[in-house]
C-alpha cells in the first residue's frame, strides 16, 4: 500500500535512493587502482648516491687526465719549436762544412813554396761550384741582371753611365751580386745602370 505524502511523488523518490547511481563507498573499490609509485628506500638512495658520486669522481679523474696530456702536449710542442729555430740551419751549416774544408785545402796548397797555379785555380773553381750547388740546394739562388732592365725591386743602381749601345735604364756592370732565398730577396745586386748618351 501506497502512502500518501502529501501529493508529492518527488518527494519519495527524492528519499529512495536511486537503484542506477553508484555508491560512492561501493565505487572506490571497484574502481581501477591507481598505480603504486615506488617511494625508494633510504639504502636505495644511498647505493644511488654512491654509484653517482663514483661516476663523477671517474669523470673528474678523465677531465685531469687530459688536462695534463694536453700540458705534456703544450711543453713538448713548445720544446720542439725551440729547436727548430735553434737548429733550423743544422742542414745548411753540414753541407756547408764541405765548401770549408775545400776552402782550408786551397788556402794550405797556396803557402807552399811550389804552388802550382793552374792547379789552386781549378780548385778554386771546383769549390765554388760546390758552395754554388749547396746554395741552390737550400733554395740560394744568385742574381744576375746583366743586360737586363733595371729592376729596383732587385737591383740597387750605385752609378750610372752615359750608353749609346744599349737602351736607357739597362744594367751594364754588377758590381756585387744579389742573392734570392726561395723567391724572397736577401740581398740586391748592385749595379751600373746606362743612361741615355
Amino acid at each position: 500500500m501506497m502512502k500518501e505524502t502529501g501529493g508529492n511523488p518527488t518527494a519519495e523518490t527524492a528519499a529512495a535512493p536511486d537503484a542506477s547511481a553508484p555508491d560512492t563507498a561501493a565505487g572506490t573499490a571497484h574502481e581501477p587502482e591507481a598505480i603504486e609509485q615506488h617511494v625508494p628506500t633510504l639504502q636505495e638512495l644511498t647505493a644511488e648516491l654512491a654509484s653517482a658520486r663514483a661516476k663523477a669522481d671517474e669523470s673528474w679523474d678523465q677531465l685531469l687526465r687530459a688536462r695534463a696530456e694536453i700540458e705534456n702536449l703544450r711543453r713538448r710542442q713548445a720544446v720542439e719549436l725551440e729547436k727548430a729555430h735553434k737548429y733550423a740551419l743544422d742542414g745548411f751549416v753540414r753541407e756547408l762544412l764541405q765548401v770549408r774544408d775545400s776552402l782550408e785545402l786551397g788556402h794550405d796548397a797556396a803557402q807552399e813554396a811550389d804552388t802550382d797555379v793552374v792547379k789552386l785555380r781549378e780548385g778554386t773553381e771546383l769549390t765554388l761550384k760546390l758552395l754554388s750547388d749547396v746554395m741552390a740546394k737550400f733554395g740560394v739562388e744568385v742574381i744576375e741582371p746583366l743586360g737586363q732592365p733595371f729592376n729596383p725591386e732587385l737591383h740597387q743602381a750605385m752609378t750610372m753611365q752615359p750608353r749609346s749601345d744599349v737602351p736607357p735604364n739597362t744594367v751594364v756592370a754588377v758590381l756585387q751580386k744579389g742573392y734570392t732565398l726561395n723567391g724572397r730577396l736577401v740581398r740586391p745586386a748592385l749595379v751600373m745602370v746606362s743612361s741615355a748618351g
